[in-house]
């Protein structure tokens, strides 16, 4: 498990903004945590995966796949701002995720 400090904040929400703007096709400034991932940008599940993978990579996470699932089913991700809470989340507990309430 991790420590989050402001900078592992401030680089999740760059990952995340730049991920973002490079898959639809947007600017980063019409971007915002209060974007809706699916209505406003059109993003889909598959590009969830594809940030964990690179998450999972960067910070050397271990933590599998129908874990994040199993929490995403009872904590659903609708915003930027959302989907960055849980990565920090991810980050800092990993496969214990499920025990945090």
């Amino acid at each position: 498990m991790a420590q989050i400090t402001d900078k592992t904040k401030d680089e999740v929400k760059e990952v995340v903004f730049d991920f973002f703007a490079e898959e639809c096709e947007m600017e980063i400034d019409e971007i915002s945590e209060d974007s809706n991932i699916i209505s406003d940008l059109d993003g889909d599940s598959l590009m969830f995966l594809e940030l964990i993978e690179i998450f999972k990579k960067k910070y050397n996470l271990n933590i599998e796949l129908k874990t994040i699932g199993k929490y995403a089913v009872k904590n659903p991700v609708q915003t930027i701002g959302e989907l960055i809470d849980m990565q920090l989340l991810i980050i800092e507990h990993e496969n214990n995720i499920l025990e945090i309430e």
